[in-house]
Formats: C-alpha cells, sequence, structure tokens
C-alpha cells in the first residue's frame, strides 16, 4: 500500500465521500495478496518504509517472478535477493528493465519515475576480493533503501596501510559495512578508527579452520571495538538494510 493511497482513503472519510465501513473494506483489501504459494505483506513499506524483500533461494524462478511482480504492482520497485539467471529471465518476462547485480545476485525492479532517496553516505568495505559478492548484497541493499553508497574493496589487515590511506572517507560515512573472512578483523580495525556504527558481516571465505565463516563471526562477536555489531554470515543483505536505517536517522 503505497502512502497516498491512504492519505486518499483517509481524506475521504474526512470529507464524508466515503463512509467508515468503505475505509475499512479498502483497508482490509491492502493488508495481504495472497498467492498460491505466498502472502505478500502489502503493508511492509508503511509501516516500515521500505516493501517486503524476496529471498529468491528455494523459490522457483516462476514463484520469484509472482511475488515481485504483486511487491512492484503494489510499490513500484522492488528488491530481491539470492537471485540466479533463471529467477532473472522469469523476472524479465515481466519487467524488461530489470537491473541484475551478478556477483551480489540481487535484482532491482522499479518503475518508470520511482526515484529513491540518495542522502548520506554508507561505505561498504571488504577485506579481500573473495568477500566481495556479500559485499555487492549489502551494497546493492543500501543503494535501493536509500543509501548513497560508495566501495573500498581488498584492503584487509594483511596490507592494513591500503585501509589507513582511505581515512578520510571512513571519517566522512555515516555507517560502514566491513565484510571479511579468515579471521574477520576488519572490523575490529575500522571499529578503532571511527566514531560510527560498524556492521561487521563475516563470510564463508577461508581455509578449513575458518569452519565457513563461524571462526569470523565468533571473532567479530568478540569484538573489543564497541562500536562494532554483527550479523550473520554471508548476510550482507542484513548489513546493507541496517545501514540504510542507521543513515536515514543520522540524515534526521
Amino acid at each position: 500500500m503505497k502512502q497516498y493511497e491512504l492519505k486518499t482513503i483517509l481524506e475521504n472519510v474526512k470529507s464524508g465521500r466515503t463512509d467508515i465501513g468503505k475505509a475499512l473494506k479498502q483497508l482490509e483489501g491492502f493488508q495481504v495478496k495472497s498467492l498460491e504459494y505466498a502472502n505478500i505483506d502489502t503493508h511492509r513499506e508503511l509501516r516500515s518504509g521500505f516493501p517486503e524483500v524476496v529471498f529468491c533461494k528455494g523459490k522457483t524462478p516462476v514463484q520469484s517472478a509472482g511475488i515481485i511482480k504483486e511487491i512492484v504492482g503494489n510499490s513500484g520497485y522492488c528488491l530481491a535477493t539470492r537471485a540466479g539467471i533463471e529467477t532473472l529471465k522469469a523476472v524479465r518476462k515481466h519487467f524488461k528493465q530489470a537491473e541484475y547485480n551478478e556477483l551480489g545476485r540481487t535484482i532491482v525492479v522499479k518503475q518508470k519515475g520511482v526515484k529513491t532517496a540518495s542522502a548520506g553516505l554508507v561505505l561498504v568495505v571488504t577485506a579481500g576480493t573473495s568477500d566481495i559478492p556479500v559485499a555487492e548484497e549489502a551494497a546493492v541493499t543500501a543503494e535501493i533503501t536509500g543509501s548513497k553508497v560508495e566501495r573500498i574493496y581488498d584492503v584487509g589487515v594483511a596490507g592494513i596501510h591500503r585501509l589507513l590511506v582511505r581515512y578520510d572517507r571512513l571519517r566522512d560515512a555515516n555507517a560502514i559495512v566491513a565484510v571479511a573472512g579468515m579471521e574477520g578483523a576488519l572490523p575490529s580495525v575500522i571499529g578503532g578508527l571511527v566514531n560510527k556504527p560498524v556492521i561487521a558481516v563475516p563470510t564463508s571465505v577461508g581455509y578449513g579452520a575458518s569452519f565457513n565463516g563461524l571462526s569470523a563471526l565468533l571473532a567479530m562477536l568478540n569484538s573489543c571495538a564497541s562500536n562494532v555489531v554483527t550479523v550473520n554470515i554471508d548476510n550482507g543483505f542484513g548489513a546493507g538494510y541496517v545501514s540504510s536505517i542507521i543513515n536515514r536517522l543520522a540524515k534526521h
């Protein structure tokens, strides 16, 4: 449900053009859109500022495309994560303008004329090149949810001078997403350099003793930098979403 639609309903009730009973029926119809395989929360954008995001992994391409079609019809735009090429093909049957980020495995659909605000800086930083797919998921999420995003990749602690020369950008960001596998040290280092929230994202990158990201996760959870918070392994989406919320709050 779009905010202007709710405003129209309320104005009609206020002016007497619509009675309360009719308005209630209109509102009930906006709450959930039921498909054979999904119940879509059409009030999500009204409550939290962004429509429901489609997690494509585990869904068929047709199911993902059907859900995306309904969300775009309701809100004008949609973000889908963990999407493969077959899902993209299914989505482009409905929306030829769908944008695909191959590394981040994200699909963004925006109807013509729909714009998302872009203000305030979110910085997405990776320890290594192998961490970029998770970082791209975070970056695309932060962008579509209304943030200006800059990327700084491959500046891990094994060559810490690569990070230190970018200190000015670290200082300018309202929120920083730090993505790392292996020993997961990057978020703590960044946290010690800035007075901004650092969202740590452990990745499943690393050799055997990294335990598919568990080692990095535990290191980040035990960070001695008090401005570091941690999301789940490979959860670029969660980090990007939270960074945008922080960014909006900083702007206000």
